[in-house]
């Protein structure tokens, strides 16, 4: 991370602590609540420059046997962080993601993740995030990540036709 950084601001209409965070999108993998095959996750605002999410480790989630799949937890991580730009404003894309495994994590139990900015330059949003069992002295997996902001209609744009949400974002996007 650079050692010179951006000031960073809570934007005035982001989710207040404890409320939860706006969906990526209702197709998402991660938050979508219209993706059938998807976590579903909702992450809450916290103080300061956090966001939070408890996330079941079901049955299918299933990599090793008993124990989460490594891209499912990768998933996870990369949907909760990427909901940390919402807290400043600007749209973001992951650009990098690293995930270090501590610890099995088995099916049948529930995911705390803690994340939170570590700071931001220019573009670049620097990201971290803590998985826990229950106990957040005992973390199972952690994760980096940078994310980049994006002017949304114009990254998105030649890709709206291969949503299952195709028309509604043409729609949106015809809107100043």
């Amino acid at each position: 991370m650079p050692d010179e950084l951006d000031v960073l601001e809570r934007h005035p209409k982001t989710s207040k602590p404890g409320e939860p965070m706006r969906r990526h999108n209702q197709s998402c993998f991660g938050c979508g609540e219209d993706s059938p095959r998807g976590l579903h996750l909702t992450v809450f605002a916290g103080e300061g420059f956090t966001v939070d999410a408890q996330m079941p480790v079901e049955q299918w989630m299933e990599g090793g046997p008993g124990v989460i799949h490594g891209g499912i937890l990768s998933s996870a991580f990369d949907d909760v962080m990427g909901m940390l730009p919402r807290l400043i404003g600007p749209a973001a894309v992951t650009v990098h993601l690293q995930v270090d495994f501590l610890k099995p994590i088995p099916v049948g139990r529930t995911l705390h993740i803690h994340a939170s900015i570590m700071g931001k330059q220019r573009r670049k949003i620097y990201a971290e995030a803590v998985a826990h069992l229950g106990d957040p002295e005992r973390p199972v997996a952690q994760a980096h990540a940078v994310f980049v902001t994006i002017d949304a209609r114009e990254h998105f744009a030649e890709h709206i036709d291969n949503s299952a949400k195709a028309q509604e974002y043409r729609e949106r996007m015809d809107r100043p």
